[in-house]
């Protein structure tokens, strides 16, 4: 099992817009049999304003052909179309789930 966060580090007073953005995700997931995001927001987080997208899949495989489907969603692609004007910079981390 790994989880794959997407961890981004929005522009001030962008956090609810991006976490709306993980919510069409996280419906078209469902809609596709698939688990949906885990959204979380920092609390105390340096820097401030960072958003997590955690997902999590049985081989790292699953989780581009699910990217790749979710490319192909024109609700998806309209829900994220501007999002890079909400984000200074991101990073993707991949984790093994050990136990």
């Amino acid at each position: 099992m790994y989880v794959i966060r997407e961890v981004l580090n929005c522009k001030p007073g962008k956090v609810r817009l991006m976490i709306e953005k993980f919510r069409s995700i996280s419906m078209a997931l469902k809609e596709m049999g698939q688990e949906p995001l885990r959204v979380l927001t920092d609390v105390t987080g340096e820097p401030y304003w960072t958003i997590v997208a955690e997902a999590r899949v049985e081989k790292i495989d699953d989780f581009f052909a699910i990217e790749q489907k979710l490319t192909t969603n024109e609700t998806v692609r309209k829900a994220m179309a501007d999002y890079h004007d909400l984000v200074d910079r991101g990073r993707r981390e991949i984790y093994r789930l050990e136990s």
